[in-house]
C-alpha cells in the first residue's frame, strides 16, 4: 500500500494553506500542517478534485512527456474518445487520427473501438448466473480505488472487466506484432492520451496481479497543441475511424450504461454524487438495478482535469460527431463469441486497507471509536477547518491517533487555556 505511486502532487511553493482542497477531498486525505497542505498517500484516490478546486494551482497532475515515446521503434497512440471533443469545428474524427500519425505515431488504435467491444462483453457478462448485482463498472480507476478504501463491502459488485484503455493496448500490440513480425514486444511503445490523472496512476500501479500494457500516458492538454498545428481541415486524409455511436458516448456520463441495452441502469458523475449512490447501494436503499456506471469527474471523462475544453462544450461537440455514425462498428459474433476472453478480464482487485479501520486489533479499534465519539461530542461541531482537518470528526480521529493536538482547535483550545 505504501508503494502506491500517485499522479496528483503538491507544489509547495504555491500552497497558501487556504483549506479549499481540504474541504473538497472526498476521502479526507488532506490536512493543513505548518501553513500548507499535506496529502496522505494512503487515502488519496487521484480523483483530481484538489486540482480542480485549488485557487492557487498548488495541486498538479504528473503525466509523461510525449518525448518519452522516442525510445520505442514503433509508436502506437491510444486516443481517449474525450480527445475528439476538444476541437472546434471538427466534423470528421479522421482529422484527429491523421494528426496523431503526423506528430510521430506509427499507428493509432481508438480506445472508443475497444469500448464498443467492452460494452458487448458486458452485455454478455450481465447474462451470467450468480453474479453480484448491481454490477458496478470498473472503467474509472478512481471509483475502484474509492470502493476499496471506503466501501469494501461492495468489492464483489465490481465487474472484473479491464477498462477500454487496457483492452485497446492489448489489441494494438497484437495488431502491431501481426503486421510487423520483425518487431519484438519491447520495440513497441503504447501511449494512452488521457483526460485525467487517475489513468496515470492506474498504469503506474497496475491492477493487483495485472500489469498494464500501456507504456506512456500523456495528457490531452499536452497532445492538443501538437495536434492543432498538424490538423488541416479540408485536406485529403485516410479513412481511419473504426468506432460508432457507442464508442464515442463513453466519453460522457451515461454512455457506458446505455450501451448495455437495458433500462435497469444508473449513471452518476461527480465524486459527491458518486458517494451518495455508493452509500445507498451499501445500505440497500436503492431499487434493483442491473448495472451502475460511476464517473468521478463531472460529466464523465469530458470533465477530466487534463482536458482543454469546457466539458459541456466537449459533450456537445461529441454529440455532433455521432451524427451519421452507426450504433457500433464492433460487435460480437453470435455463433462464436459465447464467452468473455481472458484478455478482457483481470483476476483480482488491489487490496487496500479501508480508511475507516483504526487498528488491526478489534478491541483496540472499538476503544478508539469510543474515544473519538466522546472527543467529537466536546468539539464545536462547526467543521471550520481551522485546525487543519476537514471536520471535527476527522480532527477527533487525528487526536486519538496521535497525529494532532487539541490546542489546534481555535475554539476548544482557547477555552481550555482560559479555564486554567
Amino acid at each position: 500500500m505504501n508503494n502506491y505511486q500517485h499522479s496528483v502532487l503538491l507544489d509547495l511553493s504555491k500552497c497558501t494553506g487556504c483549506t479549499t482542497c481540504l474541504k473538497h477531498c472526498p476521502t479526507e486525505a488532506i490536512r493543513i500542517q505548518d501553513g500548507h497542505a499535506v496529502i496522505n498517500d494512503t487515502r488519496c484516490i487521484d480523483c483530481g478534485e484538489c486540482i480542480r478546486n485549488c485557487p492557487h494551482q498548488a495541486k498538479k497532475a504528473v503525466s509523461s512527456k510525449f518525448e518519452e515515446m522516442d525510445k520505442f521503434k514503433y509508436k502506437i497512440a491510444l486516443p481517449a474518445p474525450t480527445l475528439y471533443g476538444q476541437f472546434e469545428n471538427l466534423d470528421d474524427i479522421d482529422y484527429v487520427l491523421d494528426g496523431l500519425l503526423k506528430i510521430g505515431f506509427d499507428d493509432v488504435f481508438e480506445v472508443s473501438k475497444a469500448a464498443e467491444l467492452v460494452s458487448a462483453y458486458t452485455r454478455l457478462y450481465l447474462k451470467t448466473d450468480g453474479i453480484t448485482r448491481p454490477v458496478i463498472s470498473s472503467a474509472c480507476p478512481v471509483i475502484v480505488r474509492l470502493i476499496e478504501l471506503r466501501y469494501p463491502s461492495l468489492n464483489s459488485n465490481i465487474i472484473h472487466m479491464l477498462p477500454p484503455m487496457e483492452v485497446a493496448a492489448n489489441l494494438a500490440r497484437e495488431k502491431a506484432m501481426k503486421e510487423h513480425p520483425e518487431l519484438k514486444d519491447e520495440d513497441i511503445g503504447v501511449c494512452f492520451i488521457t483526460p485525467c490523472p487517475a489513468k496515470v496512476s492506474y498504469v503506474k500501479n497496475g491492477f493487483a496481479d495485472y500489469k498494464s500494457k500501456v507504456d506512456v500516458v500523456v495528457s490531452i492538454s499536452d497532445i492538443y497543441f501538437k495536434l492543432i498545428d498538424e490538423m488541416k481541415y479540408g485536406s485529403d486524409i485516410k479513412s481511419l475511424c473504426e468506432t460508432g455511436i457507442i464508442g464515442l458516448s463513453w466519453a460522457s456520463s451515461g454512455g457506458e450504461a446505455t450501451a448495455i441495452f437495458s433500462e435497469k441502469y444508473l449513471a452518476a458523475d461527480g465524486i459527491e454524487n458518486v458517494m451518495r449512490v455508493l452509500d445507498q447501494v451499501e445500505n440497500g436503499n436503492i431499487s434493483q438495478l442491473e448495472f451502475i456506471e460511476l464517473n468521478a469527474c463531472p460529466g464523465g471523462c469530458v470533465g477530466g482535469v487534463l482536458t482543454v475544453q469546457n466539458p459541456f462544450i466537449a459533450k456537445a461537440r461529441l454529440r455532433s460527431l455521432r451524427r451519421g455514425l452507426p450504433v457500433s462498428r464492433n460487435t460480437l459474433d453470435k455463433d462464436k463469441d459465447q464467452y468473455i476472453p481472458d484478455s478482457y478480464l483481470f483476476n483480482e482487485l488491489p487490496k487496500y486497507a479501508p480508511i475507516a479501520r483504526l487498528s488491526d486489533n478489534l478491541a483496540e479499534s472499538m476503544r478508539m471509536m469510543a474515544d473519538i465519539r466522546d472527543l467529537r461530542s466536546s468539539l464545536p461541531g462547526i467543521d471550520c477547518g481551522a485546525c487543519g482537518a476537514p471536520s471535527c470528526r476527522a480532527f477527533a480521529e487525528d487526536i486519538i491517533r496521535g497525529r494532532a493536538d487539541i490546542s489546534s482547535c481555535i475554539i476548544k483550545g482557547v477555552s481550555e487555556d482560559d479555564s486554567k
